[in-house]
């Protein structure tokens, strides 16, 4: 362990950008990048299946989030045409657009929509939204302008807090369990949180990048012991999966749109933070027409990948920054390894049985480990936050943006009286947050006289 640890260590590479590692090395690597990102890649169908009531439908789209991360993940490593980064990034489902996600399903609910309409509405409003993602890829360096660090930070914090109570629904025993707070499911999600924590502040590297998969598979342990697991849906699994572009139709709803194109718009800066960690673990340029060229291929690569996850039946993509992490404990940056983790992501997603075994994950385990998952992404947003020096404008424009965003979260009947059409989109605590806070950024003057707080 001691000399995989060297180029970390030295600050250098075994294999740099555009070397061509062995299948060994390579599939080694691929390996590791995998087991740091595949629960992140498939708990947002979990989380949206489960608060939709789509259960039914889990095996398919867990199969079809693998396969477009797959597609993703080459499209943005081997880059082609201007389309992709050319740097070893992976590619998956993002929690950033899971509020919104979850806000357009309630809506095609409420109006009585079935399962398949639900589907057809996330799929077809993702796909449209995709292109504003695609267009700001053009004007990225424009668009930090608008989406500054104080805008940025609270659209983040706003994004995770919500699914904190999601996360602690699942740990109690999902929405409308029988047994919801039972001493039994607050023990799984317990053990599951537990285990994330002890495995996370190990000082071996390999454990604490795989500190979620292990939690999960002591959470389904447990879960086994308790007789909790049910093996019977596997009976009716099928051998292998071909995602059916628009399988459930295609559906727009202008409401569920707008929160998901300022999302994008967070989205393209987030992946351009990613990108540039990437840059800077990969010993690659982090400015000039070489990192400004690679930034812009790889915001435009999350566009076109969202819109290919969306046909292919999967919630909108971005760039991951779990292998970040990866590539400095390797010291492989290899982009070519990209096309392995690929093929393993598209193999694994052919086989309907792992989305089915996933299925069977009680909700108390699947909320232990997404209850840090979530309070990351809050904590996410503190970060950038703290990156930048707050006076009291700043401070004025957090505080309003978060209080109307967790409020409108916390008393949903503020909005009633309003027109459906605008309520529907200003019931998502991320659109109205982000609009009150882009709105105060640019029409509160700066005042130069505001000491920094």
């Amino acid at each position: 362990m001691s000399q995989s640890l060297e180029p970390q260590k030295n600050a250098e590479l075994m294999y740099q950008l555009n070397d061509k590692p062995s299948f060994w090395p390579a599939s080694f690597a691929a390996l590791q990048h995998l087991l740091a990102s595949i629960v992140a890649i498939v708990t947002p169908t979990l989380i949206v299946a489960g608060t939709l009531g789509l259960g039914d439908y889990v095996p398919y789209l867990i199969s079809c989030a693998l396969i477009s991360s797959g597609i993703g993940t080459y499209i943005q490593c081997k880059k082609i045409g201007p389309i992709g980064a050319g740097m070893l990034s992976l590619q998956g489902t993002s929690f950033a657009f899971l509020t919104a996600i979850i806000a357009a399903g309630l809506i095609v609910k409420g109006r009585g929509g079935s399962p398949e309409d639900i589907l057809a509405t996330i799929f077809g409003v993702s796909f449209c939204a995709a292109f504003v993602e695609i267009v700001l890829s053009r004007f990225i360096h424009k668009l930090k302008r608008i989406f500054t660090p104080v805008v940025t930070g609270t659209i983040i914090i706003l994004i995770g807090v919500p699914l904190i109570e999601v996360a602690m629904t699942d740990i109690a025993g999902g929405f409308g369990a029988e047994d919801f707070g039972s001493l039994q499911n607050l023990f799984l999600g317990m053990v599951v949180l537990v285990s994330v924590i002890v495995f996370n502040r190990s000082k071996n590297p390999l454990l604490r990048l795989s500190s979620i998969v292990i939690a999960l598979i002591l959470g389904m342990l447990a879960a086994f012991f308790m007789g909790r697991l049910d093996f019977s849906s596997l009976n009716n699994v099928g051998f292998i999966t071909i995602p059916i572009p628009f399988k459930f139709g295609f559906q727009f709803d202008i409401t569920s749109f707008i929160p998901l194109a300022i999302l994008y718009c967070v989205s393209a800066l987030e992946t351009t933070g990613d990108l540039t960690a990437n840059a800077v673990v990969s010993k690659e340029p982090v400015k000039g027409p070489v990192y400004l060229n690679r930034i812009q291929g790889g915001v435009l690569a999350d566009g076109v990948n969202s819109m290919i996850a969306a046909t292919l039946n999967s919630m909108p993509s971005t760039t991951f920054s779990q292998n970040n992490g990866v590539i400095a404990l390797t010291g492989v940056a290899s982009r070519h390894v990209g096309i392995y983790i690929a093929a393993l992501m598209i193999i694994i997603g052919l086989f309907p049985i792992f989305g089915a075994i996933l299925q069977m994950m009680p909700q108390p385990v699947l909320g232990g480990a997404t209850l840090v998952m979530f309070g990351t992404v809050a904590v996410a947003g503190i970060k950038v936050l703290a990156s930048a020096k707050l006076d009291r404008r700043d401070m004025l424009i957090i505080a309003t943006s978060v209080g109307i965003g967790i409020g409108v979260s916390m008393v949903p009947e503020v909005l009633s009286q309003m027109p459906e059409s605008i309520r529907n989109v200003l019931i998502s605590p991320v659109a109205i947050g982000a609009i009150t806070a882009i709105a105060l950024s640019l029409f509160l003057p700066e005042d130069t006289q505001d000491a920094d707080i």
